[in-house]
C-alpha cells in the first residue's frame, strides 16, 4: 500500500469512525475524492475499495460508496481499531476485547496445562523471560513494544500449547490486534508487582499440569486487566466533565 494510499484511507476511515460521516452518507465521486485530497483517480479508487474491505462503506455500480454503521465495521482491522481507540467509543471496545479473552483464554490455559508437549512449555517459559528482560530496560518507545510482542508471545504460546488448531485460526485475529489494544491498558509501573508475577504464575500451573491453577491464573490476570479498564473509563469520564 503507497503511502498516499494509506493516508487517504486513513483520514477517510476517521472521518467515518469519529461521525463526520455518517451512516446512511455517500463518498464524493472518485474524480471529486482525488481531486480534494491531491490524489489519482486509481488511489482514490483503491482507498474506496480498501474502505470496503474493511466493512465500513458498501459500493454500488452507478451509485458509489455509502457509509455503514458500526455493526460492519471489521473492528479487528489495524486502521480501524486505532480509529476506534481515538474515539469515546474505544473504552467500549476494550471491554468487547477483553470479555473475548475471558471467554477464550482462560478455558486455553487450562487446556494448555493438560496438554501442553514440554517443548511447547519451553516457548511459553522463553516468552515470560522475554517480557521480564524487556521489563528490566530503560524506558522507550522501543522497549515499550518489545515488551508487548513478548507478552503478545507468551498468550500466543499458550493458545499453541492447547493442540486445538482450530482455537488458534479463532484467536489469530484477536491476536493481531492484541498489540494496538493493549497500549491504553498499558501499566509499566506495576509489571514488577503484577504483569510478571501473575504471567509467571500462569506459567508454573502450565508447567506442573495443574489445569484448575492455570485456568484461576490466568482469570487473575484478567481481572487485573480489566481493573485497569475500570481505571481508564473512569479517568476519561473525568476528563470529559472537566472538558
Amino acid at each position: 500500500m503507497s503511502r498516499l494510499h494509506r493516508d487517504a484511507m486513513k483520514q477517510l476511515t476517521n472521518d467515518i469512525v469519529s461521525g463526520r460521516l455518517a451512516p446512511g452518507d455517500m463518498l464524493q465521486r472518485e474524480v471529486d475524492l482525488a481531486d480534494e485530497m491531491g490524489i489519482s483517480r486509481g488511489v482514490a479508487r483503491e482507498t474506496i475499495r480498501a474502505l470496503e474491505e474493511r466493512g465500513l462503506v458498501s459500493v454500488r455500480h452507478g451509485r458509489g460508496a455509502t457509509v455503514r454503521s458500526s455493526a460492519h465495521w471489521n473492528i479487528f482491522d489495524p486502521d480501524v481499531l486505532v480509529a476506534v481507540l481515538a474515539t469515546s467509543g474505544g473504552q467500549r471496545t476494550l471491554t468487547d476485547y477483553l470479555d473475548c479473552r475471558r471467554i477464550l483464554e482462560v478455558a486455553a490455559a487450562g487446556l494448555a496445562a493438560e496438554r501442553a508437549t514440554s517443548a511447547q512449555v519451553a516457548v511459553i517459559d522463553a516468552a515470560f523471560h522475554g517480557m521480564e528482560e524487556a521489563a528490566g530496560l530503560p524506558a522507550s518507545d522501543a522497549t515499550e513494544r518489545r515488551f508487548h510482542e513478548a507478552d503478545l508471545g507468551f498468550h500466543q504460546a499458550v493458545m499453541a500449547a492447547t493442540g486445538n488448531q482450530a482455537l488458534g485460526v479463532l484467536t489469530e485475529r484477536i491476536h493481531s490486534a492484541l498489540l494496538i489494544a493493549r497500549y491504553p491498558l498499558a501499566r509499566p509501573d506495576y509489571r514488577q508487582t503484577r504483569g510478571l508475577p501473575e504471567h509467571r504464575r500462569i506459567l508454573d500451573a502450565i508447567a506442573a499440569r495443574d489445569p484448575v491453577a492455570a485456568r484461576a491464573a490466568m482469570s487473575a490476570h484478567l481481572d487485573t486487566v480489566a481493573s485497569y479498564l475500570s481505571e481508564a473509563t473512569r479517568a476519561a469520564a473525568v476528563d470529559a466533565a472537566v472538558i
